[in-house]
């Protein structure tokens, strides 16, 4: 049986290009050389070699995190070029990159999520319309990062504006949202029409860590991971619901991993990631192995979805 060409593409130009690059370290590692013939690509320097190569190329898969690897346009390209790929496209990719737009869906899914409002250029200048629209604490994110990257905790009034600075260092848009206070949890969602949600992963932070930061979530031991998460009945299937829902509201495929907050009993949507972390110890292939997917056998089923997704489209 010949094998399958994949190319894996990792690296990038964004803020999370270190964490893309060691994830596609454990990715080659883990996947079978006697099924896949592998060549790394990365699209800082590659794209017009994957071009050229593209009609060599059965699959793709990325390991790619932030602006231009999570918000579709790795994914438009890959679509020009014929070449299939894991997880989600264009359309999807974008709506859950843009954390103002995901919400927005969220809510028209029937998803319950923080108050928020989107800063304005006044803003800057006098923060009352944030003040009055939202109670203290908020939060100061970037519309468009992952990994918490330029994110703020404004528990003060005169916080808020160099939290909003630092925000726009990463992005031209910014938006702030109530702060929840609870248990972080991740819930993990597999498959193209069917899908099936995977236990949940509670995030518990090292108590020296405001909330699960960039070097909460990358810096070994900052924190600690329980899988499954200990919770009720009720809330691990209101939780699995809600990631299916948010993977379906947001037009997902492939997989997704969704972040939310319990806080007395009720949950809160906070984002859904589209190509969450991929290494053995990372949150979704924690809850894969779990539920019964080792690594290898998690990274197979998604190659096989990618190429099932294609063949759908051309029968």
């Amino acid at each position: 049986m010949a094998k399958i060409r994949l190319a894996l593409i990792a690296g990038g130009t964004s803020d999370e290009r270190e964490v893309s690059l060691r994830g596609a370290t454990g990715v080659a590692q883990a996947l079978d050389p006697e099924k896949y013939e592998i060549v790394r690509y990365d699209p800082a320097t590659d794209l017009a070699q994957i071009a050229s190569h593209a009609d060599q190329i059965d699959v793709a898969f990325l390991l790619l995190h932030g602006v231009h690897g999570e918000d579709g346009t790795i994914q438009g390209f890959l679509d020009l070029l014929g070449i299939p790929y894991q997880g989600s496209g264009v359309l999807g990719s974008a709506l859950a990159m843009d954390k103002n737009l995901a919400k927005t869906m969220y809510k028209l899914g029937g998803l319950p999520v923080a108050p928020w409002v989107m800063v304005e250029p006044q803003d800057l200048v006098d923060t009352g319309r944030i003040a009055a629209n939202l109670r203290l604490p908020c939060v100061v994110k970037p519309v468009r990062q992952g990994s918490s990257i330029g994110m703020s905790i404004v528990r003060t009034i005169d916080q808020l504006p160099a939290a909003l600075r630092l925000a726009l260092k990463h992005d031209s848009e910014v938006m702030v949202e109530e702060f929840i206070k609870g248990r972080e949890l991740t819930v993990g969602v597999i498959g193209n029409d069917r899908l099936e949600a995977l236990p949940l992963i509670e995030i518990i932070p090292d108590s020296r860590f405001e909330f699960f930061d960039y070097e909460a979530k990358y810096q070994p031991g900052a924190s600690k991971e329980i899988c499954p998460a200990p919770v009720s009945e009720q809330v691990r299937k209101k939780a699995q619901e809600y990631a299916m829902t948010a993977h379906r509201s947001l037009q997902l495929r492939g997989y997704s991993r969704t972040d939310m907050i319990l806080a007395n009993d009720e949950l809160y949507i906070l984002e859904t990631n589209t190509i969450p972390g991929m290494t053995p110890t990372s949150l979704l292939p924690q809850a894969a192995a779990e539920f019964g997917l080792p690594f290898s056998a998690l990274l197979d089923r998604l190659i096989t979805l990618a190429l099932e997704k294609t063949r759908r489209l051309t029968d």
